[in-house]
């Protein structure tokens, strides 16, 4: 299977498939069709001698320094070994991948100027997996994320001094190249630029900290409603009818979502007539008012990032039926830093309701259970210190989540003088769902030692079958032993998606 580019425009699920798979990709023959309009006319500007922006001038500050015709070529190469200023861990992989497969789908949009050829090479390197280095920090999110992406146009180049992953080695750009039958590509009037310039490096990391968090907030209504049952709590505030009255989608959603986890559970059932609580504690009962209000911004950021996915974002622009090229500011990242933002937000949530319920489960005097989950306590610490590992990261989080798009500092001697600060917005997303990956985990180990402590009662069939696919990589903890192994194991069982898949499909972003 191969995905399209330039068709249509990109589905959240071809992105979620381009961010999470090594999937070919294949430009649309209309796509070609109007590089080459594109194309034709950055070179009748030339032909023309008129002075445009990008085409025959420097950037920024030294927009208004003509360039001769003759070194046209030598300032796009010039524009793009400067700029590749990047310092820092490199991307992953997998963001890289989808940087590549994002700055093909603003091309193809035909108004960069950029020849067909120049886009084909890009795609060709995608599809035989080349991955440039491309440093981790040195994007403010204005204009465009020029540094990331020198980086990746320099390895387009053939840049010696440029690292390519192929054939699982870094190699130089030029002799990856060659190994994989690809030439570099000598950069014409306006295509360094075009490369150069666009969000696609931000938005390829907010789209991969959507998709993480997609699967933490599935996987955390499996280890929620998991939690409920260990301490006996009620579904009743999950109850079709409070949140109709409400009427907010997400909370509706989700506590179906809930309801569906723990339906038909003998634990629920046992103490439905004749329990003594009045209440649960806000963490178990308002997951859904919590959650719910979680999938409707992450669905309200879903939808931002798809239409920057597809968005042209470079500067100039070209408009081939009218011959105009027109400068404007669509690489601002803004957007893309409040999407960055308020995902931020949703993880730091997801986290810190989670410690919450397992600081509830280890507290004997609010769960009924043994203190810390152990059968000899005192002999036995138990949890004890995994709630505070889980209470460290989700505090470390609420560092993490303060915005970033509230800050700006200027660039450019004053030029670029207000910056979304998008890049590093969106990049400090994976370290929060690290956080929160572990979180989750401590939970999930939690609930399940809980439910077991309630045998020979079952609970339902989908969160029985969690508890199974943890069981198959971390036993149950009666009394002390190493603890790091089963919360290393426990996070697997959710970054692999193996819980999210036990939820309802009412609560996907689609």
């Amino acid at each position: 299977m191969s995905i399209t580019i330039g068709a249509e425009r990109l589905t959240l699920d071809q992105l979620r498939t381009l961010a999470t798979e090594h999937t070919p990709v294949v430009i649309a023959p209309a796509a070609l069709d109007l590089l080459d309009q594109g194309a034709a006319t950055v070179a009748r500007i030339v032909e023309d001698g008129r002075t445009v922006y990008g085409v025959n001038t420097g950037f920024g500050l030294l927009a208004n320094t003509r360039i001769d015709d003759a070194d046209l070529e030598t300032l796009q190469k010039n524009l793009v070994l400067s700029h590749a200023c990047g310092v820092g861990a490199a991307l992953a992989h997998q963001t890289v991948r989808l940087i590549m497969a994002l700055k093909i789908a603003s091309l193809t949009r035909g108004v960069s100027g950029v020849r067909r050829e120049t886009v084909q090479l890009l795609a060709g390197m995608l599809n035989r997996g080349l991955v440039p280095l491309i440093p981790a920090k040195g994007s403010v999110g204005a204009s465009g994320d020029l540094a990331p992406l020198a980086h990746l146009a320099a390895a387009m180049i053939g840049e010696p001094r440029q690292k390519v992953w192929f054939e699982d080695a870094w190699a130089p750009a030029d002799v990856a190249l060659e190994k994989a039958g690809l030439k570099p590509v000598v950069l014409a009037a306006k295509e360094g630029l075009a490369l150069l310039n666009g969000t696609q490096c931000s938005t390829a990391l907010a789209l991969v900290g959507l998709f993480r968090a997609e699967n933490l907030f599935r996987s955390a209504l499996v280890t929620g409603a998991m939690s409920t049952d260990a301490l006996k709590g009620s579904d009743a505030p999950f109850d079709a009818r409070i949140h109709e009255l409400r009427g907010q989608p997400g909370q509706i959603d989700t506590a179906a979502a809930l309801r569906a986890l723990m339906a038909d559970s003998p634990i629920r059932d046992s103490h439905r007539d004749d329990c003594l609580k009045v209440q649960d504690p806000y963490s178990f009962r308002c997951q859904p008012q919590v959650m719910g209000a979680i999938l409707d911004v992450m669905s309200a950021v879903a939808r931002t990032l798809m239409i920057e996915a597809n968005a042209a974002t470079d500067n100039p622009l070209v408009f081939p039926e009218s011959g105009d090229v027109l400068s404007g500011g669509n690489f601002h990242a803004e957007p893309v830093a409040f999407a960055a933002d308020q995902l931020a937000l949703c993880i730091a949530e997801i986290g810190s309701i989670s410690e919450r319920r397992t600081a509830i489960l280890i507290d004997p005097k609010m769960s009924g259970l043994p203190a810390f989950l152990t059968s000899d306590p005192g002999l036995n610490s138990g949890f004890m210190i995994a709630q505070v590992t889980a209470a460290a990261l989700a505090s470390e989080n609420k560092m993490l989540a303060h915005p970033a798009v509230v800050d700006t500092i200027p660039t450019s001697a004053g030029q670029e003088d207000h910056v979304s600060m998008a890049t590093h917005g969106a990049r400090r997303l994976g370290d929060m769902a690290d956080n929160v990956a572990n979180i989750l985990a401590v939970e999930l180990l939690a609930a399940a030692e809980g439910i077991e402590h309630h045998r020979p009662l079952t609970s339902s069939p989908p969160l029985e079958q969690a508890l199974g696919q943890l069981r198959t990589v971390a036993a149950a903890i009666p009394t002390d032993r190493y603890f790091a192994d089963h919360i290393q194991s426990a996070a697997e069982v959710i970054e692999r998606g193996w819980l999210a898949t036990l939820c309802p499909d009412d609560v996907a972003l689609g």
